[in-house]
């Protein structure tokens, strides 16, 4: 098998099909999930503490005296843990939607009925004249 063929098996066997859809809508959510939080839930937190903005948390590590994180980084070096903590909340926040997904499905599954059990399989010829045979002794 040539290397282009297997590569072209691989390629559309249904599971990698799926990875694929699975990373692009996963991509999609992500910022879904970006904005959220940069959107709805940190200036609720910004609010919370008086005002703060997370995402202009930084250390300077060239010696700046920029006050803002993208003047600062114009500048030198920076540590920005403001943004680190934007990031940590956003993967928080996808890591607990994407449980409660997960636990919907499994919730979901156990819920199906179970399929009907089948007819049993009809009673082979030879053992239905063995019964006869042992019903007509009886009597």
């Amino acid at each position: 098998m040539s290397f282009l063929s297997e590569f072209r098996e691989f390629a559309v066997k249904g599971n990698v099909i799926d990875l694929a859809v699975g990373v692009i809508i996963g991509g999609a959510f992500g910022k879904i999930v970006d904005s959220l939080v940069g959107d709805v839930i940190m200036p609720v937190v910004s609010k919370v503490f008086g005002g703060l903005d997370f995402s202009n948390y930084f250390i300077p590590l060239a010696g700046q005296t920029a006050t803002t994180l993208a003047d600062a980084k114009k500048e030198g070096a920076v540590l920005a843990y403001g943004s680190f903590m934007t990031v940590s909340l956003n993967f928080i926040i996808l890591a607990f939607v994407i449980f409660l997904m997960i636990k919907q499905i499994n919730r979901l599954k156990r819920s199906e009925p179970a399929a009907a059990p089948a007819e049993p399989p009809p009673t082979p010829e030879d053992i239905q004249l063995l019964r006869e045979i042992r019903d007509s002794l009886k009597r």
